[in-house]
């Protein structure tokens, strides 16, 4: 997601002190604040870490504050878009009834938080799968995605044609994996420099 046009202007960019010990650790916080910005404020998550958007006149207490605001609002936002276990189990049945003629049947589906290299993974003698919690909050069809991929995995464990054909039937497979394709990309990049206190962004 592209930082606020107004953010280009004068520019700080800064991790924040006092930043709430729940969510995200301070140093995964970066306040733009902006000459352009006269009253609103607003956030966003960039890969591991939220940017928050600030008026370049508000003040470090006021900054403090608005962190905390937004940081709970976007965790609020994030805990409705994402399903627990309980859901993801359902979302599975439905998945590989409308594409695998429901012949896949895990025991269990779950989110992980120990896959940081990969989206998701199967066993298919314990008919378990995983996801990663790095998919949460990504849009539905790249979840729904990486779940048929597992649930495809339980039928045919490699990744020669015959399973591909399963997911031929899924009209997103593409443009899910376009947009992983992308994260990892993105993660890749160098991070730039911030700017200091003067420098347009």
């Amino acid at each position: 997601m592209p930082s606020d046009p107004s953010s280009r202007a004068v520019t700080q960019q800064r991790g924040v002190p006092g930043a709430p010990s729940e969510g995200p650790p301070a140093d995964a916080v970066e306040v733009r604040r902006s000459t352009r910005r006269r009253r609103t404020v607003s956030a966003y998550r960039e890969g591991d870490r939220t940017v928050v958007l600030i008026p370049a006149r508000m003040s470090e207490a006021e900054e403090r504050r608005w962190v905390r605001v937004m940081l709970d609002k976007l965790a609020a936002q994030e805990s409705r878009r994402t399903p627990d276990d309980s859901e993801l189990g359902r979302r599975a049945t439905r998945l590989s009834e409308q594409y695998l003629a429901g012949r896949a049947r895990p025991a269990t589906v779950r989110w992980v938080t120990n896959q940081n290299s990969r989206w998701g993974s199967c066993t298919p003698a314990e008919g378990s799968i995983r996801l990663s919690h790095r998919l949460q909050g990504m849009p539905e069809y790249v979840v729904d995605y990486v779940l048929l991929h597992e649930l495809a995995h339980l039928l045919v464990p490699g990744h020669g044609p015959d399973f591909w054909r399963l997911l031929e039937t899924y009209p997103r497979t593409e443009r899910a994996r376009g947009y992983l394709e992308g994260v990892v990309a993105a993660e890749r990049l160098p991070q730039l420099p911030a700017a200091r206190p003067g420098e347009s962004g």
